[in-house]
């Protein structure tokens, strides 16, 4: 079976998924779900993902929904082919995949929501959640940038999937008035400069409405 996977391009979550698949360098179809029309509550979107929720990837092994565990498994179950995104089980790279989820993706998301989704769909922005997501984030990325003035990578010198799994939100932000969270931390700019580069990642960009 080919991989499918199954989200929109302007979904943050999606867009985490796609950029491990092409990081790897595998082939995938895109297939859209229209949550508008709801989509993604339906019984055949359900038996996929009881939850309702986007990606869901799918190959001839099984299927996995939540973006973080598809990035897991891909970089585990195609641990061979392309960048390896998960060299060693290091208590660093483990660390930081964790501080993504916990500390930097809760405040990083509503600030992107805001700005970058919210807009695509139809919605309006609320500045207000900007301003206070922004303060709670600026905290968050004093610790990155104190972490990346001795560390080139999140986990080291290598890129992992620490790094990767950031990507999405902050090409997202980089669209946006509120880049300045990053650009102001030089190490942190740095940072993604490099990440930001990468051929693989290119050619996610390239794909994305923002």
């Amino acid at each position: 079976m080919a991989i499918k996977l199954h989200g929109q391009p302007w979904s943050n979550n999606t867009v985490r998924a796609m950029a491990v698949l092409n990081e790897k360098g595998l082939d995938y179809e895109l297939c859209p779900v229209d949550l508008r029309s709801g989509a993604h509550k339906k019984p055949e979107f359900l038996a996929l993902n009881p939850f309702g929720q986007i990606p869901v990837f799918q190959n001839g092994d099984g299927t996995v929904f939540e973006s973080r565990a598809i990035t897991r498994y891909v970089a585990t179950r195609y641990k061979e082919t392309g960048t390896d995104l998960l060299p060693a089980s290091s208590a660093t790279l483990k660390t930081w995949l964790q501080v993504e989820g916990s500390q930097f993706n809760p405040p990083m998301f509503r600030i992107i929501f805001e700005l970058g989704i919210k807009p695509l769909i139809g919605m309006s922005t609320n500045m207000s959640v900007v301003e206070n997501e922004s303060d709670k984030i600026s905290t968050v990325l004093d610790v990155y940038e104190a972490h990346l003035a001795k560390n080139k990578y999140l986990a080291g010198d290598e890129f992992t999937l620490a790094d990767l799994n950031h990507m999405p939100e902050i090409y997202i932000l980089s669209k946006s008035a509120k880049f300045d969270l990053i650009n102001s931390r030089p190490h942190l700019k740095a940072w993604w400069e490099d990440i930001s580069a990468r051929p693989a990642w290119k050619k996610t960009a390239a794909s994305l409405p923002f």
